[in-house]
C-alpha cells in the first residue's frame, strides 16, 4: 500500500481532454472521454470493476455540469498529451484517509442483504475531497465575493463575504456553481482512483475478487433541494444527505433510504446507516464524531496512550517509521508522529453516542457497523 500510494506506484495517466471532461461533467465526462482500450495504470481496474455502470450509486452520479474550468489550465495540460499529475489518486491530510475494514456486526440484516453486505466482508472506505483543486477553485469564488462588498463597509471579521442571489450578480453567482462543480468533480474522481488503489493492493497480495461499489457522496458541499415543499440551498458541512426511500425513488436505494456512511475516529468503529428522510433535519445526518481535542491539545501529552495504539493498530504513512535510516531521523519521525498523533483516537468524541443519536431522531437507521483493520493516511 505505501508503494501504491506514496512510493511511486500511482498510474493514472490522462490527457489533457479527459482533466477537462472531468472537471467540467463529472465522472459521466470522464469516461466518455475515455475510451475502453485504453488500460493503462488504474484505468484497467475502472474497465474491470465496471465503475463506469456503477454510476447509480455515486450521488448526483458524481456528474454535475460546469460551463468552465476555472483557473486549472496548468492542472489540464495539452489535450492529446498523456502524463501523470500529482493530484487524482492522492489522499490529502488532516483527517483525510483510505481505510481497509471488516464488517464486525450487521444491525439491519434485510438492508445490509440488499446492499450486499455481509458479515466478515472486507470493505475500503474512502474519506478526502478536491485537495488543491477545491482550495484553487475557492479563491476564485472568494475573490470574487470579496470584489463584490461594498467598499464603504468593514470587512468581516471572519473572512466570511456575502454572495447575493439574484439577477443583478447573476456573474458572480455562475461563478459560483462552476467553482463549486469543478471542485466536486474532481473529488468523485479521486475517491474513485483510491479506493482503485487499494483494491490493487488487497489483489496482488490476496488474488482476484469483486469490488462492488455502495455509495459514494461529499460531505462538505452545497445541495440545490426540495424538502417539505420548499426549494433549499442546503449547506452541509461536516454533514452528509441522509434521504429517505422516498426521496430516492427510481435508483437502487429506492427500498431502503439513502446510505450514510459515519467514519469513526482512526483505530475505531465506522457505521453505515440508512437515511430516513427526516424533514427536520433537512434530510442530513452527521458525518462523524468531531474533534474532542484540538489539534494542538492532541499533540501535547497522551504519550502511553498514543504509543500502545500504534503497538496495536496498523497505520500507513507516506514515511516507513520501521526503517533504519528514518530512525535515525529523529526531526523526520517525530514530525510524522506528531501528525498521526493529532488524529488518535483520543482526539475525538466517541462513534457510538452519534449513532444513538442519528437513529433515536429517527434521521438513519443502523446497518452495520465496520472494524478497521489498516489506515492509509497522507
Amino acid at each position: 500500500m505505501r508503494h501504491l500510494f506514496f512510493e511511486g506506484g500511482r498510474n493514472i495517466p490522462m490527457t489533457g481532454r479527459q482533466r477537462e471532461a472531468l472537471l467540467r461533467h463529472g465522472l459521466e465526462g470522464l469516461f466518455e472521454a475515455t475510451p475502453h482500450s485504453f488500460d493503462d495504470g488504474l484505468w484497467r481496474l475502472v474497465h474491470a470493476t465496471g465503475a463506469d455502470r456503477d454510476l447509480d450509486r455515486v450521488e448526483r452520479r458524481g456528474s454535475l455540469p460546469s460551463g468552465r474550468v476555472l483557473g486549472l489550465e496548468g492542472y489540464i495540460g495539452e489535450a492529446n498529451h498523456l502524463s501523470r499529475d500529482s493530484q487524482i489518486g492522492s489522499i490529502g491530510g488532516g483527517n483525510h484517509f483510505v481505510e481497509i475494514q471488516r464488517v464486525e456486526t450487521i444491525l439491519d440484516g434485510p438492508t445490509a442483504y440488499g446492499w450486499g453486505m455481509r458479515a466478515g466482508m472486507v470493505t475500503v472506505m474512502v474519506h478526502t475531497g478536491s485537495l488543491s483543486v477545491g482550495h484553487l477553485v475557492g479563491g476564485h469564488v472568494r475573490d470574487a465575493m470579496r470584489t463584490l462588498f461594498p467598499p464603504s463597509l468593514r470587512h468581516p471579521e471572519n473572512g466570511v463575504f456575502v454572495l447575493p442571489a439574484g439577477e443583478r450578480h447573476r456573474a458572480a453567482w455562475e461563478l459560483f456553481w462552476d467553482a463549486l462543480h469543478n471542485a466536486a468533480n474532481f473529488a468523485f474522481a479521486n475517491r474513485l482512483f483510491l479506493a482503485l488503489a487499494a483494491f490493487e493492493g488487497l489483489r496482488r497480495v490476496l488474488g482476484e475478487s469483486a469490488f462492488p461499489l455502495l455509495y459514494d457522496a461529499p460531505h462538505n458541499f452545497v445541495w440545490r433541494e426540495t424538502i417539505g415543499g420548499e426549494d433549499l440551498l442546503v449547506h452541509r458541512k461536516g454533514a452528509c444527505p441522509a434521504r429517505g426511500f422516498a426521496e430516492m425513488a427510481g435508483g437502487p436505494f429506492a427500498f431502503w433510504g439513502e446510505p450514510v456512511l459515519v467514519p469513526g475516529s482512526m483505530g475505531a468503529s465506522s457505521f453505515v446507516l440508512a437515511g430516513r428522510g427526516l424533514v427536520d433535519s433537512l434530510h442530513s445526518a452527521s458525518h462523524g464524531a468531531g474533534r474532542a481535542l484540538s489539534r494542538g491539545d492532541a499533540s501535547r501529552g497522551h504519550e502511553a496512550e498514543f504509543a500502545a495504539f500504534l503497538e496495536q493498530f496498523h497505520v500507513v504513512t507516506p514515511v516507513d517509521l520501521r526503517r533504519p535510516e528514518v530512525r535515525l531521523r529523529r526531526d523526520i519521525v517525530q514530525r510524522k508522529l506528531e501528525e498521526l498523533q493529532q488524529e488518535a483516537p483520543f482526539a475525538y468524541k466517541g462513534v457510538g453516542p452519534v449513532i444513538d443519536t442519528l437513529m433515536g431522531a429517527g434521521i438513519a437507521k443502523p446497518v452495520a457497523e465496520l472494524r478497521p483493520i489498516m489506515t492509509i493516511k497522507g
